[in-house]
Order: C-alpha cells, then sequence, then structure tokens
C-alpha cells in the first residue's frame, strides 16, 4: 500500500524512535495524552532526546500539528508491538494530572486530523467499543477504523479519563464527517493565525522569531511559497485569533490576521458584512464557487460556508432594502 501523511502538518520533527515500515496495514487510531500543555514543536522534540518512544504526530495546545513518524512506518508509542504496526499514533497535549484535560483547540484537531487519517486510508467509519477484549478481538471490515487506548496496553491511565470519555463523540463525529464528504478538499474550514511577519531570507525570521520568543509567545515560523511567516495560533475562532493579534500587539510587534484552509492554504480576508451585503443586493457574489449568493436556505448556507456572520449581513440587507 502507498502511505502517505497528512497534509495538517504544521512542522515536522523527526523521531530515530521507529520500527521503519509497517509490517500490517493501518486499520487503528490511538491517541494519547502528552501530560503537558505543549506546542507542537515541543511535543516533537521530546521524542528527539533520550527517551526511546515516539508517535505518528503531535498536536500542541493550540491545535496544530508536528509529524513526528511518518505514517509509513511503526511509531514506539502504545507499550505495544502489534497495536502500533497497526495504529497511526497520536500525542495530545494535555493537563499533568488524572483527568489528563485537552483544550477544544487539541480535540477539534484531533477529529479533523481523524477524518483525514480514514480518507487517506480508505475508510469510512470510525469505530469505539469501550471494550479491550471487543476491540482488540474485533476483525474490522476493509472500510472500518477501530480506536484503541494507550491503557489497555500497560499499567497507564493514557489517554486519560478526559479524552477516554469523550472517544464515542470523536468516533461518532469522524463518522458523521466522513459520511457526508467534509474532506481535505473541503476548503471552506478556516483556521485564524497572526502573522508577525514574512522574509525572504531565513536569518531575518529567526531573528524575529527568537525576539518574540523573548517576550514569552508560543511562536513558529513557517515556510510557504518561498517565504519565511512568523506566526502564532491556529485558532478555529477569529474571536480568540484577535484578543491574541492584542497581546502581540500590546508587546510592541506589528501583526495581522491570515487565514489558511484545511489544505494549508492561505485564503484572502474576509469582507465586511457591508461589501456582502451590497453584493447580495445587487445580485453578484464575490465567491468563485457561486453566480450569487442567493435566497433563503441556499444564502444562509453558502454565507456560513464562506466563513460569514450570517445575521450581521442580514442585518446590513435590511438597511439597504428599507
Amino acid at each position: 500500500m502507498e502511505y502517505t501523511n497528512s497534509l495538517l502538518i504544521d512542522c515536522e520533527l523527526r523521531s530515530p524512535y521507529n520500527s521503519g515500515r509497517r509490517t500490517r496495514s493501518i486499520d487503528r487510531i490511538t491517541p494519547h495524552c502528552v501530560v503537558g500543555q505543549l506546542s507542537a514543536e515541543e511535543i516533537g522534540n521530546c521524542f528527539l532526546q533520550a527517551v526511546e518512544a515516539s508517535c505518528n504526530y503531535g498536536i500542541g495546545k493550540d491545535g496544530r500539528v508536528c509529524l513526528i513518524v511518518d505514517e509509513a512506518d511503526r511509531s514506539w508509542c502504545s507499550s505495544s508491538e502489534e497495536n502500533d504496526q497497526r495504529a497511526v499514533t497520536i500525542e495530545c497535549a494535555s493537563d499533568v494530572s488524572e483527568p489528563y484535560a485537552m483544550t477544544q483547540d487539541v480535540y477539534n484537531k484531533l477529529i479533523k486530523l481523524c477524518v483525514d487519517i480514514c480518507q487517506r486510508n480508505g475508510k469510512t467509519k470510525l469505530l469505539w467499543f469501550a471494550d479491550k477484549s471487543e476491540s482488540l478481538n474485533y476483525i474490522p471490515k476493509s472500510k472500518e477504523m477501530v480506536l484503541t487506548v494507550h491503557r489497555w496496553f500497560a499499567n497507564k491511565s493514557c489517554p486519560g479519563n478526559w479524552l477516554y470519555e469523550r472517544l464515542s463523540d470523536v468516533a461518532d463525529r469522524v463518522t458523521e464527517e466522513l459520511s457526508v464528504g467534509n474532506s481535505l478538499d473541503d476548503s471552506s474550514k478556516i483556521a485564524y493565525q497572526v502573522q508577525c511577519g514574512v522574509y525572504s531570507e531565513k536569518v531575518n525570521a529567526e531573528e524575529q522569531l527568537k525576539r518574540i520568543k523573548n517576550a514569552g509567545f508560543d511562536v513558529f515560523m513557517k515556510k510557504i511559497n518561498g517565504m519565511y511567516k512568523i506566526q502564532i495560533g491556529a485558532y478555529n475562532v477569529k474571536e480568540n485569533a484577535e484578543i491574541m493579534l492584542e497581546k502581540i500587539k500590546s508587546a510592541g510587534f506589528d501583526a495581522f490576521i491570515t487565514m489558511e484552509n484545511n489544505l494549508g492554504k492561505e485564503v484572502l480576508p474576509l469582507k465586511t458584512s457591508t461589501e456582502i451585503a451590497k453584493e447580495i443586493f445587487a445580485g453578484v457574489c464575490s465567491d468563485s464557487r457561486w453566480e450569487t449568493w442567493g435566497n433563503g436556505q441556499t444564502r444562509v448556507d453558502r454565507l456560513t460556508k464562506a466563513g460569514y456572520d450570517v445575521n450581521s449581513i442580514q442585518k446590513e440587507v435590511n438597511k439597504l432594502f428599507v
């Protein structure tokens, strides 16, 4: 089978601790708690050190993803060679004590990453049995993926009761997204990032990165189309990005909000509610997916998919028709 890695990754820190090419095809996903509210880079760095362990992906506290071991290879993660040969393993940032709670950004990205893993491996359903014997003895059908947990293979709490109690929800939400065709190609899902500089020279970007880190911010560098971008966060909610924007500006740094879709492609900023209302009034649409914004539920669906606040735009539309 030809394996691929997720396009949702934000950074790569390859661990030397793995067994190389898998001997089994992927039919399991095993999420873990990393025991620490760490960034994606910090999770990756954990598995570069003397600790002889690894995972395929790490999800940082802000929802960013680090690739640590290629999906084609078996990580050392679950205290079970048989499980790790079959499973994509995911370490998730968490609190340091039971129930090892995770942020909403981590939880949302875990679901999105599971959807992605299932899609690329030809699966249409994610199963959770909540029973060790039933899960480990179950033979998945060709289109099925099964959730497993570290505590079944070692005397550990992992992934912690916070996530363990939500795995049924994870399975249901992933399966629902798979069934309605929400995929990586659905570019309507947006992540908001705070950008603090764009540089053609890596050395200049690294200097800015150091300055912002020294000011106490969890910042990272990303190379896109030959340019080095300094960014903070990957927020599902725009208001959270705006809060961070104010913090970084108050610290004396110039910054603005950028947006990326599921493919990691930067998208243009949204227009104002007034601008979109004028388009609706004129019967035109600036979004290339549609000729007009439509009426009724069609308009609601299109505005929502494009990332707009429907109620705010409707208020502006009402003003134009007075």
